[in-house]
């Protein structure tokens, strides 16, 4: 005759949870990995469009550290294709001797049609591709890209005086709210 087994399943122990670890605010997609704030300035920004950005794993790691520069950055078509130049990421700080050039041309992910089109549109006088910011989606790194047309000194000091007359006119609104409240 078959022995009877009494088998007892144990119970999971309950343990304590891990604390989450707060998500980093630039890889989840909250806030951007580089900005080129010196683009309003410079150029009309007239029509803007997301790319993708061909990187290498250092890379993608030194953009998470916060090391990406925009600053002198613009874009290229070439031979149907969009390139990123002069896009400074620092190298990696645990890379090894595979680290990546700071300052190499890297590709931009566009469809075919989207080439065409900014092709056409940088290909009026005065007008280029300047990046205006780095950010993460999905994981992945995008680059804004602006068809932007440059401004002359004229333009650059007359949106000056239009940031100081509204920036003003809010301090005399913000006055007049915090007198009438006494």
């Amino acid at each position: 005759m078959p022995r009877q087994s009494t088998h007892v399943i144990a119970q999971p122990v309950k343990t304590a949870a891990k604390p989450q670890r707060p998500r980093d605010p630039v890889a989840s997609g909250e806030r951007d990995a580089a900005q080129n704030r010196s683009a309003a300035f410079h150029y009309f920004l007239l029509e803007k469009v997301e790319a993708g950005v061909a990187l290498r794993g250092t890379e993608v790691k030194s953009i998470r550290q916060g090391q990406a520069n925009l600053k002198d950055a613009y874009g290229l078509i070439k031979d149907g294709e969009a390139f990123l130049l002069n896009v400074h990421i620092g190298p990696y700080s645990h890379g090894n001797i595979a680290n990546h050039d700071a300052l190499r041309t890297r590709k931009l992910l566009l469809h075919k049609e989207e080439v065409r089109r900014l092709l056409g549109k940088t290909q009026i006088k005065g007008h280029t591709l300047i990046p205006t910011r780095l950010y993460f989606r999905n994981g992945r790194v995008k680059c804004e890209l602006a068809v932007a047309k440059g401004k002359q000194d004229w333009d650059k000091r007359e949106t000056e005086k239009r940031r100081e007359a509204d920036r003003e006119s809010r301090a005399a609104i913000n006055a007049s709210k915090h007198r009438a409240s006494r």
